[in-house]
């Protein structure tokens, strides 16, 4: 017994199981758009282009008030601690006290959509 075969019979099983019995004709009939949707979406999955994404680097663009910001804590921090360490400028500082770490984030908000 083919591959076939096989479906249709599943089918008219499922069917009669459902208790809506079909003919050999209508279970064959739906056999044939079943494997024919598996062949078209294996064959459309296969042939879609792949989207790449924009590689262009985004340009992050930094307040005048979160530079100061971000000037004065690390210059506080500085002063007052030893391992200071700029992990990204305008936005991450690192600071190690003894065999603890902690990292300050800087995050501008948003002016709420209206």
């Amino acid at each position: 017994m083919d591959r076939f075969e096989k479906l249709v019979l599943k089918i008219m099983k499922e069917c009669e199981a459902d208790g809506e019995p079909v003919t050999r004709e209508e279970a064959e009939e739906m056999a044939r758009m079943e494997i024919g949707a598996k062949d078209v979406s294996m064959d459309a999955h296969a042939a879609a282009p792949t989207l790449e994404k924009d590689k262009r680097k985004r340009t992050v663009k930094v307040s005048d008030e979160k530079a100061q910001i971000f000037t004065s804590i690390k210059a506080f921090l500085s002063e007052n601690y030893e391992n200071v360490e700029v992990l990204k400028e305008n936005k991450l500082i690192e600071v190690k006290i003894g065999e603890k770490t902690f990292k300050i984030d800087l995050i501008e908000g948003r002016k709420p959509k209206k």
